[in-house]
């Protein structure tokens, strides 16, 4: 009998321990930006200062699942805010999983419907958990007491509005969400798989940039030498599945970045990349 009662409260302080030094280490008041590996496609976690749990893409299979176990808290089971940035598959399939096995508050996408099976999909599990998609546009933005902003700075709604006569040839790729990041002194800029005409007319609003989340896996048509002159961002991070059908990233884009003295990181090369900033400084942590 004794023994079991020594068991069990030696049980029962160990879990209070560890769940004291998990509670520590997912609430440092600090800005953790996740770049997920995932293959290839795209999937960015965001844990705020203020411990708000953000998930933008999904990625294309569920991967994704394994990326937030990891840097969200055991008992925590809920998103604050889900975005997909566009509905192709490589940004959406893993959503389908998330939102099943999460409690998502809210969920945003642009406003341009996708025709894919895996829309369709997940489409119905949203109406099925009574998740209304509500859609992003240029000017609108989250600001955290901690300092923490995330403002979108594409699509802009004259984009949008200028889709209704044109909806057989859209290029779902320019109606892609783009989000700016910030925190302190650190700046983001998350890109989905805008291309370079995009890039090219946000560049002004994003400014001098940290970070950049290399737009469309590194394709040859996702940035020009202009736009990375006006952010000339320090760290371009490629979130891209090794070996992939499509040559990404391209030599195109790796040359420009290299022209540019800009530190590259890929996923298919370190794995999952980590951005911790107290929004004085930041240091990357990758898998490999």
């Amino acid at each position: 009998m004794k023994k079991a009662i020594f068991v069990s409260l030696t049980a029962s302080i160990f879990l209070i321990v560890l769940t004291f030094f998990v509670y520590l280490r997912f609430n440092d008041n600090k800005l953790h930006l996740v770049f997920c590996d995932v293959g290839q496609g795209d999937a960015i976690f965001i844990r705020t200062p203020n411990q708000a749990d953000i998930l933008i893409d999904g990625g294309p299979d569920n991967k994704v699942l394994d990326c937030l176990s990891r840097h969200m808290p055991f008992w925590d089971r809920s998103l604050d805010i889900v975005i997909m940035t566009h509905p192709d598959a490589d940004h959406s399939t893993g959503l389908v999983d998330v939102i099943k096995r999460y409690k998502v508050s809210n969920f945003y996408t642009e406003a341009v419907p996708g025709r894919t099976d895996i829309y369709k999909l997940l489409s119905s599990i949203l109406a099925e958990k009574k998740l209304s998609a509500r859609y992003l546009a240029s000017g609108k933005g989250l600001n955290e007491s901690s300092g923490f902003g995330m403002l979108t700075l594409w699509p802009r709604t004259e984009a949008i509005k200028s889709t209704d006569q044109n909806r057989a040839n859209l290029l779902l790729n320019e109606f892609s969400v783009v989000q700016l990041i910030t925190f302190g002194n650190l700046s983001a800029l998350l890109t989905g798989d805008a291309g370079f005409q995009v890039m090219d007319q946000i560049a002004g609003e994003a400014r001098s940039i940290k970070i950049l989340k290399v737009p469309h896996h590194g394709s040859k048509t996702g940035m020009s030498d202009n736009f990375l002159s006006i952010i000339n961002p320090d760290l371009a991070v490629i979130s891209v599945g090794s070996k992939n059908s499509y040559g990404h990233p391209s030599k195109i884009s790796l040359d420009l970045l290299r022209n540019h003295k800009i530190k590259i990181l890929r996923t298919d090369l370190e794995g999952e990349i980590e951005i911790i900033s107290d929004g004085s400084n930041y240091h990357v942590k990758t898998d490999k």
